[in-house]
C-alpha cells in the first residue's frame, strides 16, 4: 500500500515522525513524504531510510492567500503524481490544504493529526479573532473530507467538537502525542552539583519562554550559583520574541545558546525540565525529558497537563504566572532530592503512557492499516 505523509517542516519528518514512518515500512508499505525543503539533509536521510521525498511549497508562518494557493496546487500535483492509497497530514497548513488538495485529486482515504492549535487559536477577538474564524472555517471544510482525525490530547478533541469543526459522528482518536522512542531518549543519571534548569523551545511568546526567562532571572538574583538554560531557535512570525529582548536575558544570567541539532546532551546535563507553554498538542520536548528521567514543571493547560501527575513527577503551574513558576522552580533548588525521585517517576510515566510503539499502533489502527 502507498502511504503519503505531508508535514509543514522538513526535519520534523525525521525528528517527530521518524518512528511512525519506520513502522509503516516495517509493515510492508511504500512510504512517500512531502514537506518544504527546509534543509538539504532531510531528503538524504529520508531516502536512506527507503522513503521517497518530495519538496512542496509551504510557508508555515505566512498568511498570503496567493502563497497558500500555490501550496494547494503544489500538494495537488504531488498527490496526482504519487497516487497514494492513504494520505496522512499534520500541522495546520498541510492538514487544511493537504486534505483539500487530496480530495480535489479524487482521494478519500485522508487522515489528519492535530498536533497543536498554534497562533490562530490564541485569541478569538480583535484582529486575531478574524484569523481564528477563518482558520476555524478552513478546518471545518478540510476535516470534513477526512476519514479520521487524530488529536494529541482530549482537550483539543473536545474543543473541535464543541466549536462544530468536527461532527459528533466523525471518527476522532486521541493518541497521547507522537510518542517517544524510549531507547533513543534513554534514562540518564542526574548531573552532579547544583540544580540546572532547562527549557527547550522555539523562542515564541506562546511557548511561555518570556515567563521562564523572567522567573529564571528572579531566582538568579537569590541563587546566583544555579544555572538556567533556554535552548532553541529564534523563530520568525507574529509571535516571535525580539532579539534585543533575548540579549537582555543573556546579560541577566540566562544562558541562551540557540538551536542545537541533538537535544539529548542538553537534557542529560539538566536536572529539571521547564515548559510554561500556553497550550500544546502534547509537548514533544517534555516527553523527551521524561524519557531521560527528568522532573518536569509545566502549565496546567491542554496538552501540557497530561504529562505531569502533580507532586509525583513534577509540578503544574498556571499559564502566564511568573511568581507561581518561580515558586515551583524554587522547590527543586531547596530540595535536591525531588530531582531524583520525580525524575524516576517521569521515566515510569513515559514507559506506561508515551512509548512510541504504543502510540504508533493507535495511529495505524485509526488509519485501518
Amino acid at each position: 500500500m502507498k502511504i503519503l505523509i505531508i508535514g509543514g517542516y522538513g526535519p520534523s519528518l525525521i525528528n517527530f515522525r521518524g518512528p511512525l514512518l519506520k513502522a509503516f515500512i516495517k509493515e510492508g508499505h511504500e512510504v512517500f513524504a512531502a514537506a518544504p525543503a527546509d534543509d538539504a539533509g532531510t531528503a538524504a536521510k529520508l531516502e536512506n531510510s527507503g522513503i521517497s521525498y518530495t519538496p512542496v511549497h509551504i510557508n508555515r508562518t505566512g498568511m498570503n492567500p496567493a502563497d497558500d494557493l500555490r501550496t494547494l496546487i503544489d500538494i495537488w500535483k504531488t498527490v496526482r503524481r504519487i497516487k497514494p492509497d492513504k494520505i496522512l497530514c499534520y500541522t495546520i497548513k498541510p492538514v487544511i490544504y493537504g486534505s483539500i488538495a487530496a480530495a480535489l485529486a479524487g482521494h478519500r482515504e485522508i487522515y489528519s493529526m492535530i498536533t497543536g492549535l498554534g497562533y490562530a487559536f490564541g485569541q478569538t477577538s480583535g484582529l486575531r479573532g478574524l484569523l481564528f474564524r477563518l482558520v476555524k472555517s478552513l478546518y471545518k471544510l478540510s476535516l470534513g473530507l477526512n476519514k479520521a482525525v487524530m488529536f494529541q490530547n482530549p482537550d483539543d478533541k473536545k474543543l473541535f467538537t464543541d466549536l462544530g469543526i468536527i461532527s459528533g459522528n466523525k471518527k476522532a482518536v486521541v493518541t497521547n502525542g507522537s510518542g517517544i522512542d524510549l531507547k533513543h531518549f534513554e534514562l540518564t543519571a542526574q548531573p552532579a552539583g547544583k540544580t540546572v534548569f532547562l527549557c527547550l523551545s522555539r523562542l515564541l511568546k506562546e511557548k511561555g519562554v518570556c515567563e521562564y526567562a523572567q522567573a529564571a532571572i528572579k531566582l538568579k538574583r537569590k541563587f546566583p550559583e544555579i544555572r538556567f538554560r533556554l535552548v532553541g531557535p529564534h523563530d520568525k512570525g507574529p509571535d516571535s520574541i525580539p532579539e534585543e529582548k533575548i540579549n537582555s536575558w543573556k546579560t541577566s544570567g540566562l544562558e541562551c545558546p540557540g538551536e542545537v541539532q541533538d537535544v539529548r546532551p542538553e537534557i542529560a546535563s539538566a536536572c529539571v525540565y521547564v515548559l510554561p507553554s500556553y497550550r500544546e498538542g502534547t509537548p514533544r520536548s517534555v516527553l523527551e525529558a521524561m524519557s531521560m528521567g527528568r522532573a518536569v514543571i509545566t502549565t496546567d493547560v491542554p496538552g501540557c497537563r497530561e504529562t505531569v501527575v502533580e507532586g509525583l513527577n513534577g509540578f503544574l503551574v498556571p499559564a502566564r504566572d511568573i511568581d507561581s513558576l518561580a515558586e515551583a522552580m524554587k522547590k527543586f533548588i531547596e530540595n535536591k532530592n525531588l530531582v531524583e525521585t520525580m525524575g524516576r517517576q517521569s521515566r515510569a510515566l513515559a514507559e506506561k503512557k508515551y512509548d512510541v510503539t504504543k502510540v504508533n499502533k493507535t495511529i495505524m489502527d485509526a488509519m485501518n492499516l
